[in-house]
């Protein structure tokens, strides 16, 4: 792209070691497009990453964006990445913002890790009573779905620290176990700490799970032109299947939803739905393909009509039946 403009593009990103290395990762994707490209790294402690409480208190996962969007819309910065997994789905972008582009997923499964003296390789190894920490409400409702006799705590901080609390080096956390994203070790090189690792079948992943999001204005017609050089078609249907269904759930970062969005090989899109109750005690599923019109706005909407005629709505808002 010889025609970008000559100028600095600031990428804004949250400080932790996790999102430093995305950041890493994109820039070097665009210095592949553009190799005389000056770019600039803007890292902000967002008022989520100092929080060191129930997110939910403070008003959920999508504080860890919002500061960056605000930066975003003022002009200091000229993009954002996302996890879009922590991007709400009960709300539109903020005025003016797009994603230009979503980058080919990542591995899209949660793992389990254990402290470095333990020999457990499996949740079934764990004795009844152990504790294992994590923290989504939508991890924790499956492990207790499948085991309810384990207790299971949350824990916060970057995924370094978490796994400083695991082993015992910090803080007192005393956990049997830890269930984290693989996506996330990858990118920080932790991947030989993980003992087991789910299929989606047991755990069904987060909603945009492994789905790094490029933000930027509307208006700066230069930079989404520039991304939309790294947008991934297929990752981006399959997303869109799945924030449709959560838009529709009213779900946000917090609520017990989970959802995942696959492609044949013959270009069949099919959908995952689940909603559970916090205790893991009570579930409503929904899987349906997309089949002649493969819309994904279509097989979202549809989805998520199947899981609310299985009262999903009463099960993310805890009302008994």
């Amino acid at each position: 792209m010889s025609d970008f403009p000559e100028r600095t593009l600031r990428i804004g990103t949250r400080s932790s070691p996790m999102a430093l290395a995305q950041t890493e990762h994109v820039s070097g994707l665009l210095h592949q497009l553009l190799p005389e490209l000056t770019i600039e790294t803007v890292p902000t402690t967002t008022e989520a990453d100092r929080w060191q409480g129930d997110l939910a208190q403070l008003g959920g996962k999508g504080l860890f964006v919002k500061a960056i969007d605000q930066q975003l819309q003022r002009g200091d910065i000229d993009m954002a990445i996302h996890c879009l997994k922590d991007v709400p789905g009960d709300e539109p972008l903020p005025k003016g913002l797009i994603f230009a582009a979503m980058l080919p997923r990542a591995d899209v499964r949660d793992v389990l890790l254990v402290p470095h003296k333990s020999t457990a390789k499996s949740l079934g190894d764990l004795p009844s009573g152990a504790t294992v920490a994590t923290t989504a409400v939508r991890r924790k409702a499956q492990i207790l779905a499948r085991r309810p006799d384990l207790n299971v705590v949350r824990v916060r901080g970057a995924v370094g620290t978490r796994l400083e609390k695991l082993d015992g080096t910090k803080g007192d956390l005393n956990a049997d176990a830890m269930v984290l994203a693989r996506a996330g070790l990858e990118r920080l090189g932790l991947t030989s700490r993980i003992v087991y690792q789910f299929p989606t079948d047991e755990m069904l992943p987060a909603v945009g799970a492994g789905v790094l999001a490029l933000e930027c204005r509307r208006d700066d017609t230069a930079v989404t032109a520039l991304l939309e050089q790294l947008n991934h078609a297929q990752t981006q249907t399959e997303a869109t299947a799945e924030r449709v269904m959560l838009h529709g759930l009213r779900g946000h970062c917090n609520s017990p939803i989970a959802g995942y969005c696959t492609t044949d090989p013959d270009g069949q899109l099919s959908l995952r739905g689940m909603v559970f109750s916090r205790d893991g005690s009570k579930f409503a599923h929904a899987h349906i393909w997309g089949e002649t019109s493969n819309d994904p706005g279509t097989l979202g909407s549809r989805v998520c009509a199947e899981l609310l005629r299985q009262n999903a709505r009463d099960i993310i808002d805890g009302i008994p039946h």
